[in-house]
């Protein structure tokens, strides 16, 4: 019987490691019985690639700073960005807003709307408020 050489076992055990860390960022922080969980998943299984969105675990986009002009997987950071769940589907079914380059219906029917509803509800929890900018919607008379 032989024994394997240090390297390898060195090697696995640092691969181990390694993969032992993978997922945490992965992890969706919506509760699977919340209604928005479908919409979590599918967002993190489509738009992760080139989107960030905390609650689904998906860090596409890139910092300003990193940026190229060349950069074409780069969407919007949906943590700092608020959207409706109608432009959301807007730019689901169009390929984004104007100029944009994200593939369009990349989620149709009501996967683009459980898509669209989980943006809505979670995008811009990170969001600056800068002066001016109203953090609420004003008070109803």
């Amino acid at each position: 019987m032989t024994r394997p050489s240090r390297p390898i076992v060195f090697c696995a055990a640092a691969l181990g490691l390694l993969l032992g860390g993978c997922g945490e960022a992965d992890r969706i922080e919506v509760a699977e019985n919340d209604p928005m969980h479908r919409g979590a998943e599918l967002f993190q299984e489509r738009c992760s690639g080139c989107h960030t969105l905390s609650a689904a675990g998906s860090s596409g986009s890139k910092p300003l700073k990193q940026r190229t002009s060349n950069d074409r997987t780069n969407g919007p950071n949906l943590d700092q960005r608020v959207e409706s769940a109608e432009d959301v589907l807007y730019a689901i079914r169009n390929g984004g807003f104007s100029g944009a380059i994200m593939p369009a219906n990349i989620v149709v029917g009501p996967e683009a709307q459980a898509v669209a509803d989980f943006v809505a509800e979670y995008g811009g929890s990170d969001r600056e408020i800068s002066p001016g900018d109203d953090a609420a919607p004003p008070p109803a008379e």
